[in-house]
C-alpha cells in the first residue's frame, strides 16, 4: 500500500489488544489506569481439548497430542551454552524502511491508542501516519553447514533469539535436529494496530511470507555465502504473540514456501489492521472458519499457551487461552500433525517456559525431516 495513503490515516478496525499482552487504554498515558491480571484458566474446563498431564517439570514426549505442563519451569539442559560442543556462527545486520518495496513504515500518531468505536464493540479506533524504521536481522549458520549445500532454515519473528541460537547448537550436535539456518527478523516497530509490527504480523495474507522470500532471504544468502533450500518441508517459521500467528499466516498462504511452524501464545485472535473483509476476525479466522472449512494443509505446527495468557472481555475475539484450545480442536479433527502445549503458571509469551520447552518444540516440529549422521 502507498506510504502516503497513510499519512494522518484515521480508520475503524478490530482488535483492542497488544501482541505483547498489554491492553490499550483510551486515554494518554500518563492517565492510563491500572492493567488488571489476567485471570488464571483451569486446563480442565469443560469444553477445552481434552489433554494428558505431565509430571511437574516433564516436558511432551516428541509425538501429536495435548499435554498440560506443571507449574514448574525449569530451562532444559539445551538451553545452556555447554563446553565441547561446536557453536554456530551469529551475523547481523541491518534494513531499511526506504529499500522495502513491501513495508515502507507506519507508526501510531505519538500519544495516541487504539480506542473504541462507540457504534461497535468489537472495533476499535486507530490514527496512524507514514514512518521510517530500521529493522535488525541476525543470522545464525551452524558450524556443520557444509559450504555450497542447500540448508533447511528456520525464519523467526521479534528477533533476534539468542535463546534460539543455544538450543540449535545443542540439538545440532546431538543430531536430534538438521543442521539448519536460522533468520531471526526484526519486526519494523511499534506494537498492535496502526503500528508497522501489527501490519507485518498480524495481517491476513501472504505478504509477510513474501517480503521475506524476495527481501530477506536473497540478502541472506549473499552477504554469507549459503544456500537455503526451496523445499517447504526444510522451511520453519516461529514467534511469540502476534509473531506466532504471523509463523501460521506464512505457512497457511504459502504452504508452497513453509510446512513447519512453532507459536507461543499465538495471537489466533482479531487483531488484524486494516479490516479485510474477507477475513473480518483476523487470526480468530484460523479456528472458526478457515482451518475447518479447507482441505487439510501440509503444515505441522506446535503450539504453546499459558494460563493467564491474555484475556479481554470487551468482545468475543480477545481470548487467547480459548483461541488456543479451539486451535487445537480443529487441527485434531482435520487431521493435522500437532502438538499442542497448556503451560500452567505462566504468562504470556511466558520465558521460563519457552526455556523449558523450546528444544523439545523444534525436535517436534523438524521430526521426519533427515539429519545427517543419524542412525
Amino acid at each position: 500500500m502507498k506510504r502516503f495513503l497513510f499519512r494522518h490515516l484515521t480508520v475503524v478496525v478490530l482488535g483492542i489488544m497488544t501482541g505483547s499482552g498489554v491492553i490499550l487504554a483510551q486515554t494518554a498515558a500518563t492517565n492510563r489506569p491500572a492493567r488488571p491480571k489476567h485471570p488464571t484458566r483451569d486446563p480442565r474446563t469443560p469444553g477445552y481439548v481434552q489433554a494428558k498431564e505431565l509430571p511437574d517439570g516433564a516436558n511432551a514426549p516428541v509425538k501429536d497430542g495435548n499435554f498440560i505442563l506443571g507449574p514448574t519451569h525449569n530451562p532444559a539442559p539445551e538451553m545452556t551454552v555447554r563446553e565441547g560442543v561446536p557453536q554456530g556462527d551469529v551475523y547481523t545486520f541491518t534494513m531499511e524502511s526506504a529499500e522495502s518495496r513491501y513495508y515502507p513504515g507506519i507508526a501510531r500518531e505519538a500519544d495516541t491508542y487504539p480506542r473504541a468505536d462507540p457504534a461497535a464493540p468489537e472495533k476499535v479506533i486507530v490514527s496512524s501516519h507514514s514512518a521510517p524504521y530500521t529493522r535488525k536481522v541476525a543470522v545464525y549458520v551452524p558450524k556443520q553447514y557444509v559450504p555450497g549445500t542447500e540448508a533447511p532454515f528456520i525464519v523467526g519473528a521479534d528477533g533476534p533469539d539468542k535463546l534460539l541460537f543455544t538450543a540449535l547448537d545443542n540439538l545440532i550436535a546431538r543430531r536430534r535436529v538438521p543442521a539448519m539456518i536460522a533468520i531471526s527478523i526484526g519486526n519494523g516497530g511499534g506494537d498492535a494496530q496502526g503500528s508497522e509490527r501489527g501490519l507485518e504480523y498480524d495481517t491476513m495474507s501472504g505478504k509477510y511470507a513474501e517480503f521475506v522470500e524476495h527481501e530477506v532471504l536473497p540478502l541472506v544468502e549473499k552477504q554469507y555465502k549459503v544456500k537455503l533450500t526451496k523445499d517447504p518441508n526444510g522451511r520453519a517459521a516461529m514467534g511469540g504473540s502476534s509473531g506466532g500467528s504471523c509463523a501460521l499466516i506464512m505457512a497457511w498462504y504459502h504452504p508452497e514456501l513453509y510446512h513447519r511452524v512453532l507459536t507461543y501464545s499465538g495471537t489466533y485472535v482479531n487483531q488484524q489492521w486494516p479490516v479485510n473483509a474477507e477475513t473480518p476476525h483476523g487470526a480468530w479466522e484460523f479456528h472458526e472458519h478457515l482451518i475447518p472449512n479447507n482441505p487439510r494443509k501440509p503444515i505441522r505446527i506446535w503450539m504453546e499457551v499459558g494460563d493467564r495468557d491474555n484475556l479481554i472481555t470487551r468482545d468475543n475475539y480477545h481470548d487467547w487461552v480459548l483461541a488456543n484450545e479451539d486451535m487445537a480442536r480443529v487441527l485434531a479433527a482435520k487431521g493435522y500433525h500437532y502438538q499442542f502445549v497448556f503451560a500452567t503458571n505462566a504468562g504470556h509469551t511466558d520465558r521460563a517456559v519457552k526455556q523449558q520447552t523450546l528444544p523439545e518444540a523444534l525436535e517436534y516440529v523438524w521430526q521426519g525431516y533427515p539429519v545427517a549422521g543419524k542412525k
